[in-house]
């Protein structure tokens, strides 16, 4: 059924002159409206992560600066031998990172540790070209016309907000190459965008999922948006957005991550069936991450804005758990 969220449908600036989010900027988009003007040092979060999904590979890459600090990675799974290629690098102040304030505009590059990534976007679409010891990775993303993505910006308070724009289901061709072995990256192939920029508290926990098929996607979160009066959740049928503004209630065994996971809520029953846990921790003294995202098959249906239900079996894609004190 119709959210009761408020939609944007004009630009937008994230924050007013003084660093506070603007109230303006409170809602969320069918195509990316808002500029991350962040202003001030400490708190600022940005990054670009992309998930490929092809048939025999899974493919994620993160380029983003936390102020303090620049955390990077490059991770492909062989989907068949369930063998992890995986290059984490920090990088003190997040020396050599840029990143635009416009998801879908201008290039964010990051380079240190052994990993170099440029996310080159532009009208059509994103390049993408990625580097680490044994690893490369050269994608096209095109945007096909009318596609529509999510964007949320979820407010705390006026001085901690985020903005971020899910993009579920794009069309992705190129290469991977692991070692001396080329992979080609095209048919049933897709491509998840998390965009983020804004200003978190110290210590926050997420979930998020993502899964697609032909002409079929979904967007799933919770928990860090929970009383904000606004969610991440989100149907695509055909390139088109039906938003969600229920909340969702989560249901998984952290003592076994493999096992089946339920989200579920007003016009939400799902259940995802992992087959692969990718483990990421990362231990800075004060602060520090952990990850559990677990690759699977989605089950299930949810509802689209006219209330009828659409059947989700056969989508692939990931379920998580996050954890950061940052």
């Amino acid at each position: 059924m119709p959210t009761h969220e408020r939609e944007i449908t004009e630009p937008v600036d994230l924050c007013l002159p003084d660093g506070r989010l603007d109230p303006r900027a409170v809602g969320w988009t069918r195509r990316p409206l808002h500029r991350a003007n962040l202003r001030g040092w400490g708190r600022a979060k940005r990054w670009e992560y992309w998930g490929i999904v092809t048939p025999s590979h899974v493919i994620g890459l993160v380029a983003s600066s936390l102020d303090y600090a620049g955390v990077h990675g490059l991770y492909v799974l062989d989907r068949a031998s369930r063998a992890e290629v995986s290059h984490d690098a920090v990088v003190p102040l997040a020396r050599g990172a840029a990143f635009p304030p416009r998801s879908g505009e201008e290039t964010a590059r990051v380079a240190g540790g052994g990993v170099r990534i440029a996310i080159d976007q532009h009208p059509g679409g994103t390049s993408i070209a990625a580097r680490a010891p044994g690893v490369v990775v050269e994608l096209e993303v095109p945007l096909p016309d009318g596609h529509e993505s999510l964007g949320v910006v979820i407010p705390w308070g006026p001085r901690r907000f985020q903005y971020t724009v899910k993009d579920v289901g794009r069309p992705v061709h190129g290469r991977l190459v692991l070692g001396a072995a080329e992979h080609q990256v095209g048919d049933g192939a897709f491509a998840v965008l998390d965009h983020g920029r804004g200003k978190w508290p110290y210590s926050v926990v997420w979930n998020w999922a993502a899964g697609s098929a032909p002409g079929l996607a979904v967007q799933l979160g919770g928990k860090w948006t929970d009383g904000t009066g606004l969610t991440e959740n989100a149907l695509f049928l055909d390139g088109r957005l039906h938003k969600i503004g229920a909340s969702l209630e989560w249901v998984y065994d952290r003592s076994d991550w493999l096992r089946p996971w339920r989200i579920q809520g007003d016009g939400v029953e799902v259940e995802f069936t992992p087959f692969h846990e990718k483990v990421s921790r990362t231990e800075l003294g004060l602060v520090g991450s952990e990850t559990h995202q677990c690759f699977g098959h989605f089950t299930g249906r949810v509802r689209a804005d006219d209330g009828q239900w659409a059947d989700l079996d056969g989508l692939t894609g990931w379920a998580e758990e996050a954890r950061n004190r940052w």
